[in-house]
């Protein structure tokens, strides 16, 4: 009798790891879904999907709250493990308190590598498994106005691309889905919402997290959702950074949105 699929996904309240764990339940694994928050949206629309579903409210930002993530998952093997949790905060750097950057900063790096490493040793030592980590294609650009979230993703991005190599004659995959503004609670959270970033319209979270999926199925190390994201990556590798720094600022300078 062949055992059932476990995947973790972290973030998954509700936009990208919300519908990332829709497409895991339909691919039929059970879940582990977490995030720091209560998971109402999850809750009712994850129960009839025809797998078990087990909910775990943690502050992914702590080594307690990773621990308790993984305790959740007991002796069972994780084959799946998407690490989407993330957050960030608007504004000038100076005037951020840095409780909360700090915040972001451990739930964003620090938090997801304490989460991955013993999740990649225990698929290594089975040679079998997949991550998919949520980056952002503002990994690529200079954040005014939301620089330790842009930093934290240009780490992200740069440590899976270290990752897949270290581990690319193995069976494990680590894939790196790279989206940009996207349809989801962040902007909101993220104190946002007078920016022009936070007023454009944005891409449908279920269509950025099919983009990731598939490509962690194909065992592709990133991928960039949308012509428009992979056009400003593009362009961001050919423009001085004083040129990005300047864009971002345009669209994420707060009251922007009025301008």
């Amino acid at each position: 009798m062949s055992r059932r699929k476990l995947a973790i996904v972290t973030g998954a309240s509700s936009g990208i790891g919300l519908e990332l764990a829709k497409l895991a339940a339909h691919d039929g694994y059970d879940l582990i879904v977490a995030a720091d928050e209560p998971l109402v949206d999850a809750s009712a629309a994850l129960k009839n999907l025809g797998v078990d579903v087990q909910s775990v409210e943690a502050d992914l930002a702590t080594d307690q709250g990773v621990k308790q993530l993984l305790l959740a998952a007991g002796d069972r093997p994780i084959d799946v493990l998407v690490a989407n949790a993330g957050q960030g905060h608007g504004g000038a750097f100076v005037d951020q308190d840095p409780e909360d950057w700090k915040h972001t900063i451990g739930t964003n790096i620090t938090g997801t590598l304490l989460l991955i490493q013993p999740v990649l040793r225990q698929m290594l030592r089975r040679d079998e498994g997949r991550v998919l980590v949520t980056g952002s294609i503002a990994g690529y650009i200079p954040g005014s106005f939301n620089a330790v979230y842009n930093g934290t993703k240009a780490f992200i991005d740069n440590f899976c691309a270290a990752i897949s190599d270290e581990i690319k004659d193995c069976r494990v995959t680590i894939t790196v889905l790279k989206p940009g503004a996207t349809d989801t609670g962040f902007f909101r959270r993220a104190d946002m919402l007078d920016t022009k970033v936070g007023q454009m319209d944005k891409d449908d979270p279920a269509d950025v997290a099919k983009t990731g999926w598939d490509a962690m199925l194909k065992g592709e190390r990133s991928v960039v959702h949308g012509l428009m994201n992979k056009a400003t990556v593009l362009a961001a590798g050919l423009a001085p950074e004083s040129l990005t720094a300047r864009k971002h600022r345009a669209q994420a300078e707060p009251g922007s949105a009025d301008e």
